[in-house]
């Protein structure tokens, strides 16, 4: 039976219908996904009663899986697998964590308009994000199609975006919300590596930008001209006409392609509201950048 896609914008976001995640897919089903996944970039799997390791299975089809950055932080005790981003708001023993609890400083970065894992080698490909409990006001997802913001710059533009490398660190995201407690096993891991700003997703051919709260600055650029181009870039890329704006429901999976969105997480009463939220994240080819830094480098 072949999946029912039902776009929520015209080539962004869709919701995915006849597909149930807790058991083995197909490789037709699969096909269709990745079909639909190429042209939407976001997809929605509406009422998926999933484990965490039907969970991670879905996301094996997909590709190696990521460890957590919360692995390389000295001290902190994980609430889920290793193989899982915890983006709610629980204390390891499921308390509604208090405003002054270090790891919530931390994923206010969260918050910022964001492409997960653009600081790793390899960066990252897709993420999916599963919600076990949702808070009843606010706690939204919002994400931006960086496809479509190429697209609808001018070509003088693109030409000169085109040979530009930004640097990625997750030390740079956190320093913007005044987050500096980074240990030295954090700032060696997390030292910032380049990243074109312009890909080509080998899918389909289109290009795209890459951007993220992890640019600390452009190469060949001073701080302050890297900083008013970044600036510039992604309220361009976050006007409304290239947005779509999740709003969770009990039991949806969101699958979205990192190396063409941004995404933020809106604001809740996270101090408050018991949050539940498990992201799996798959890592993109080893050599998936080569090319674009070739260019640019050029």
């Amino acid at each position: 039976m072949p999946i029912t896609v039902s776009p929520m914008t015209d080539d962004f976001a869709a919701e995915v219908g006849d597909i149930d995640l807790a058991g083995p897919l197909a490789d037709d089903v699969l096909a269709q996904v990745r079909e639909a996944f190429t042209r939407y970039a976001v997809l929605i799997f509406p009422d998926q009663r999933i484990s965490v390791e039907q969970h991670l299975d879905f996301a094996r089809t997909f590709g190696p899986l990521e460890r957590s950055v919360a692995t390389l932080m000295p001290g902190q005790k994980l609430r889920v697998r290793e193989e899982i981003a915890d983006v709610g708001n629980l204390t390891p023993d499921g308390k509604v964590w208090e405003s002054n609890y270090k790891h919530r400083l931390f994923q206010l970065g969260n918050r910022l308009w964001h492409t997960d894992s653009s600081f790793k080698t390899p960066t990252g490909y897709t993420s999916m994000l599963y919600c076990r409990s949702v808070a009843p006001i606010g706690g939204h997802t919002e994400f931006a199609d960086l496809r479509a913001a190429w697209d609808a710059l001018p070509a003088g533009e693109q030409a000169r975006l085109e040979k530009q490398i930004g640097e990625h660190s997750l030390l740079h995201s956190r320093k913007r919300l005044g987050y500096t407690d980074f240990s030295e096993q954090e700032r060696i891991a997390w030292a910032p590596v380049a990243r074109p700003l312009v890909r080509t997703l080998p899918e389909s051919g289109r290009r795209t930008l890459y951007l993220a709260s992890h640019v600390g600055r452009i190469q060949g650029l001073d701080d302050d001209a890297g900083e008013a181009l970044l600036a510039q870039l992604t309220a361009h890329a976050t006007q409304r006409q290239f947005t779509y704006l999740h709003r969770w429901r009990l039991h949806d999976l969101v699958l979205w392609d990192n190396r063409c969105t941004m995404h933020r997480g809106t604001p809740f009463d996270d101090t408050r509201y018991p949050r539940d939220m498990q992201r799996a994240t798959t890592a993109d080819r080893p050599d998936a950048l080569q090319a674009d830094l070739a260019r640019a480098s050029a």
